[in-house]
């Protein structure tokens, strides 16, 4: 079980037919309640994809508020232009008619073939299956955490018990994997009660720690995203510290598994750095 450990939280995965394989394509995670606080840290490169500046733009409209996220793979809607943002506009809009809440409440992440145009008939056909396939329970998550999948060639899942909460996560990434994160994507959940810009400030942390220390290849993507949302389902209020610390595990454990599973590795090294004066000087240096 991954993102629907903690309480609060729905998932599918379903195949659509964005790729020709007929693989599962469409992935959904939910919160129950609707609307949740809601955190994001997207790609460092200049050319975001338009899923990047959707979700990017609704969680400044909402201030830090979503009930939902869907995401999409075997086509990554980058350097598709107008039309591209559009798509994924109508992604969000959607899924928030089938769950009953505003477009605006919704996240989008895509992965897969950059400058393809995306294919919206089989979009606009799964996403209310994806909608109405929704559940709880460990076997829902699987099939969210298999339908972002391109060429990993394993499930990347995590679940990290904190001190009356619980965090789930899942991602997927196995190319283009630099600083400032990958070609990767990344969702959590959380149960634990919390205000937007503490779970912000804690995610920054996390990634900074983790997907921000990973490098395969030297790339750095267009679509690169890792979202966290917190359902307050646990009534738990966290110290800062403690949540940091539960993310931070959570996306170093995922980070290690991208790693792992890079195109081409044979090897998973870890640098170590002693005696810089500070973190950023240690970073350099491993680099």
């Amino acid at each position: 079980m991954s993102v629907t450990a903690p309480g609060g939280f729905v998932a599918s995965g379903v195949a659509c037919g964005i790729k020709a394989s007929g693989e599962p394509d469409l992935a959904l995670v939910a919160a129950t309640a609707g609307a949740v606080p809601a955190a994001g840290v997207f790609t460092a490169n200049l050319a975001a994809a338009a899923p990047v500046q959707v979700s990017r733009d609704h969680l400044a409209a909402s201030a830090g508020h979503a009930a939902a996220v869907v995401l999409s793979s075997g086509n990554a809607n980058a350097a598709t232009g107008a039309p591209g943002v559009a798509g994924a506009r109508r992604m969000c809009a959607l899924v928030g008619a089938g769950l009953g809440v505003p477009a605006g409440e919704i996240l989008v992440c895509q992965t897969g073939l950059i400058g393809v145009p995306l294919p919206m008939e089989p979009v606009e056909s799964g996403i209310p299956v994806l909608v109405e396939a929704r559940l709880g329970d460990r076997d829902a998550a699987r099939r969210a955490a298999t339908a972002i999948m391109t060429t990993d060639t394993v499930c990347k899942e995590v679940v990290v018990e904190g001190a009356g909460f619980t965090v789930g996560g899942m991602a997927k990434g196995a190319a283009m994997l630099a600083p400032n994160m990958a070609t990767m994507l990344a969702v959590l959940t959380t149960d634990v009660r919390c205000d937007p810009g503490t779970l912000a400030g804690a995610l920054r942390d996390a990634v900074e720690a983790s997907f921000n220390r990973m490098t395969v290849d030297g790339c750095t993507s267009t679509n690169d995203t890792v979202l966290v949302l917190a359902s307050g389902a646990s009534a738990t209020t966290a110290p800062v510290g403690a949540l940091t610390d539960a993310l931070g595990q959570a996306c170093g454990e995922l980070a290690a598994m991208m790693a792992g599973d890079a195109e081409g590795a044979s090897q998973l090294a870890h640098v170590i750095v002693t005696g810089a004066v500070s973190d950023h000087e240690a970073h350099l240096a491993a680099r």
